[in-house]
Order: C-alpha cells, then sequence, then structure tokens
C-alpha cells in the first residue's frame, strides 16, 4: 500500500468519523489529504474525479430526508465530497501547471 492510497483512506475514515463528533479545522484536514491524494490520480480519471466532487458537494443533502440517518449520512458523504474536492483541485492545478511550464 503507498502514500497516497493510505492518505486516501485517512481521508475517508477522518469523514465518517467527522460525521458524528465535532472536529476542529476538519474542513481544512479533509483539503489537505484531499490536495496530497490528488497527486496520484492519473490523467484517465482527471473527469472523474471532478465530477464526483461537484456532485457529491451537489447532492448530498438530499439524504436528509431519510429518517433517523439522514443527517448523518448527508454530513458523511459532504465531508467526502469535501475531501474529493482537495483533489480535484490538486488535478487542476497540476492541469494548469503542466500547460504552462516552461
Amino acid at each position: 500500500m503507498n502514500f497516497h492510497k493510505i492518505v486516501g483512506l485517512a481521508a475517508i475514515a477522518l469523514a465518517i468519523v467527522g460525521a458524528f463528533f465535532v472536529i476542529p479545522y476538519l474542513a481544512a484536514m479533509l483539503v489537505i489529504l484531499g490536495l496530497v491524494a490528488g497527486l496520484a490520480i492519473d490523467a484517465p480519471d482527471h473527469v472523474r474525479v471532478i465530477v464526483s466532487a461537484i456532485a457529491l458537494n451537489t447532492l448530498s443533502s438530499a439524504l436528509t430526508s431519510i429518517p433517523a440517518i439522514g443527517d448523518a449520512l448527508a454530513n458523511m458523504l459532504s465531508n467526502f465530497g469535501i475531501a474529493t474536492a482537495g483533489a480535484a483541485l490538486m488535478v487542476i492545478l497540476r492541469n494548469i501547471y503542466v500547460r504552462f511550464k516552461p
């Protein structure tokens, strides 16, 4: 198991725990972990990561209508969306760098 996979798993674990407990600076930690995990994403997966980030952040609130567990699921997917947004930002920044590097 490589470093980037461990960082991705840490982001997933933090997103799940953060859905049930208040963690200071959770969003910042998830974005940073997403940025680091985004370094390992291959070019064929770039669009998939960007679309996943948009979809998770847009659709996570739809789960709040489920009784009893809806809020926790919505928070969990929202946290996943934050981490995925960090990975999508890294993909976009890498693409900009590759396009304009000297």
